[in-house]
């Protein structure tokens, strides 16, 4: 009896302390302001970690009593919640908000209906949470990575960097070449409705989740690790990732690569797919969809395109690579690309030394395999810089890709080789985006110090770089460049020239062969685009030659690949020292420019007219002509197609859309036809309120 009695006091004394929730009001539309999610929408509860969020608490009965009302908080995420891995954490009211851990306090007056602020460990895993208050009521809200808040390990002191790479819903892609860099819009739409949930369903797809998804959810506390399995799962090699690479002309089963304008259909055919692969994708796209990801869960990241990237299968730093006596490159595992696409994250390295924050590289694209595992990085962009190849992860494969020595090799007939004096270079003019522009920012600084300086000596002394230590200075005596006009626009005839001069004195007698083929932008060869082969050139010493080599619409337009990119090639034999020399430059021909006239002012919730146009720049007409068009917040997350069946001169077309929110957005648009394939083109439009 005396038992009894105790405990129903206890539990009477409970009672008078313990607040009697009736219902709560979320507050969705003010805390997503607040915490910058409010473009996913405002009905459910999306909020950042480590910044308080502010919930209204309705009671039953009684009312809150400073010092004597309590209230108990357990907010839990994943399948096993634990306080020891921190998927779980219980917490009282306490009289402040403590902004380091979970804490939660009341911050309204006393009465009937209490404001409730509760902040989380900026330190949490990020995704689904459940949010328990008292015994028994329940709510859901979604928890991100803060870049906002200084103990988040994403934190970015900067609001306009921050605009730039979490804020922004479209921006530029470099392609093109090394000598023409051509800007490629691209929608990212993290904010399109359904996207973040896609988001975290790639988080739990990915293999780790589903072997141990107590760990991996307990994981997602680190930016490293959750960039870590972005770089996998955006690929398919080893997952139900998103995208399967295709590098060949055939496409069947899916579209080019070059047919995507964005990353939202991508994204939501994987999801409406049941996580089967979207065929296909490349370089760009890949890393395309991996901004869009890590944007979307609050990681600032940008797209980095580096021109004349090689693929270093060996991890010697070396590119071999042979050509015949032609001077055609002949088949090999290790390439160089016309240019390649990875992604740049921002975050501490706490696993590294402290010197290493900021910038981390990391690669969706799946060229090698990490740890089993086709994936890139994250690697700081300083320890590429700085040579520091022993650190995580995969330095030595993206100091490759910036820095590998190419050494050139001519098979003879007879089977025997060659060496051949190429001045190939590696690493060129690494882009992204300018922050708060369209310009293209070089940054090759923060990944290489300047060529031939001391740093950069020290730089490939740690990484062991021996071929480049070792480096002799080109021979002047004989050079070989090649030169090109301004005027190579698809569907036009040109002249490219081949330079030769010489600085010896004596008299050279030489062949010189010049061609040139089709090539896609990973470097792959197609057909003859037009060759020439003098086996009698004779340079008096101090003299130079300039050998033209005509390229024909007739005869390459067959041959172009959808990169519209022509490999130039000249090879010259020196007949009295036996000696070679190489010298390659890609060429990018321009496409026709897309023209976008907005019809009408452009106001949020009004419909709005786009008349889009494109001169037709060949010899023949363009048949299937088809504009496509998207935008954030312009188009309702939805491609708008438009058709203009046969056209000899122009095809014109006019879209309707209606923007849902004022602001500068971008209206990213692609022209295909049967001849011109997958031109882009966008414009910049201000939508008013």
């Amino acid at each position: 009896m005396k038992t009894t009695e105790l405990h129903h006091h206890s539990r009477r004394y409970y009672n008078q302390l313990s607040l009697d929730i009736d219902h709560l009001n979320l507050e969705c539309e003010f805390n997503n302001v607040d915490h910058r999610t409010e473009l996913n929408g405002v009905d459910r509860l999306i909020v950042r970690r480590g910044q308080p969020f502010t919930i209204s608490v309705y009671l039953r009965s009684g009312s809150y009593q400073p010092g004597v009302s309590s209230l108990d908080c357990v907010a839990e995420t994943g399948p096993q919640p634990s306080e020891q891995y921190g998927t779980k954490a219980s917490f009282a009211l306490s009289a402040n908000i403590d902004t380091s851990c979970w804490s939660a306090s009341v911050t309204g007056p006393p009465g009937d209906m209490v404001v409730l602020s509760i902040c989380s460990s900026p330190n949490a895993p990020i995704g689904r949470y459940t949010l328990t208050l008292g015994r028994s009521v329940r709510t859901e809200f979604i928890l991100l990575f803060n870049p906002w808040c200084p103990g988040d390990a994403v934190y970015m002191d900067n609001e306009q960097s921050l605009a730039e790479y979490i804020l922004a819903q479209d921006g530029i892609i470099f392609r093109g070449s090394y000598k023409h860099p051509i800007p490629t819009a691209w929608n990212f739409g993290q904010f399109e409705h359904g996207i973040l949930d896609i988001c975290l369903r790639i988080l739990d797809m990915n293999p780790k989740c589903l072997r141990n998804p107590g760990k991996d959810y307990s994981g997602r506390r680190n930016a490293v690790y959750v960039s870590r399995v972005l770089s996998a799962m955006v690929n398919c090699n080893d997952d139900k990732g998103v995208l399967l690479g295709r590098w060949t002309t055939d496409y069947e089963g899916g579209v080019s690569p070059l047919y995507w304008r964005g990353s939202v259909e991508i994204l939501r055919n994987w999801d409406q797919q049941a996580c089967q692969p979207v065929r296909y994708g490349q370089c760009w796209v890949f890393a395309a969809v991996a901004c869009t990801v890590s944007r979307a869960l609050g990681i600032p990241c940008r797209i980095v395109t580096n021109y004349l990237s090689a693929h270093d299968t060996n991890n010697n730093l070396v590119i071999e690579r042979y050509v015949n006596e032609e001077g055609e490159l002949m088949k090999s595992k290790e390439m160089i690309w016309n240019y390649h696409c990875w992604v740049e994250s921002w975050m501490t390295r706490p696993d590294l030394k402290p010197d290493f924050n900021g910038w981390q590289a990391s690669d969706p694209t799946p060229q090698e395999k990490s740890e089993d595992v086709y994936c890139c990085g994250p690697i700081p962009v300083k320890a590429i810089k700085e040579g520091e190849l022993t650190f995580k992860y995969d330095a030595s494969f993206v100091f490759a890709e910036v820095n590998a020595d190419v050494l050139t090799y001519m098979k003879k007939k007879d089977g025997s080789t060659s060496n051949v004096t190429s001045a190939t270079l590696v690493g060129q003019k690494i882009s992204t985006k300018s922050v708060g522009s369209d310009a293209r920012e070089d940054i090759t600084h923060i990944y290489k110090y300047p060529e031939g300086s001391d740093e950069e000596r020290e730089a490939f002394k740690r990484a062991d770089h021996q071929n480049k230590l070792l480096h002799q200075k080109e021979d002047l005596g004989l050079l070989l460049s090649i030169k090109v006009t301004s005027d190579m626009k698809k569907g036009c005839d040109f002249d490219v020239f081949a330079v030769v001069t010489n600085n010896t004195e004596h008299e050279k007698h030489c062949r010189l062969v010049f061609g040139s083929c089709a090539m896609s932008y990973s470097g792959v060869l197609g057909g003859n685009c037009g060759f020439k082969d003098l086996l009698n050139v004779r340079l008096s010493p101090g003299a130079g030659e300039s050998v033209p080599l005509t390229l024909n619409y007739s005869k390459y337009g067959g041959q172009l690949t959808e990169d519209s990119l022509i490999r130039l090639a000249a090879l010259l034999l020196d007949y009295s020292t036996g000696e070679a020399k190489l010298a390659v430059r890609n060429i990018v021909l321009d496409d026709p420019q897309i023209k976008v006239r907005i019809l009408g002012e452009p106001k949020e919730n009004r419909k709005l007219a786009a008349e889009i146009t494109l001169q037709n720049p060949l010899p023949e007409p363009l048949e299937d002509c088809c504009f496509s068009i998207e935008g954030s917040n312009l188009t309702g997350g939805r491609v708008i197609t438009e058709s203009d069946p046969i056209q000899y001169n122009s095809a014109k077309v006019k879209i309707y859309f209606t923007p849902t929110h004022s602001g500068l957005r971008k209206l990213v648009v692609d022209f295909d036809s049967n001849k011109l394939c997958h031109v882009k083109g966008y414009r910049n439009v201000i939508i008013g309120k």
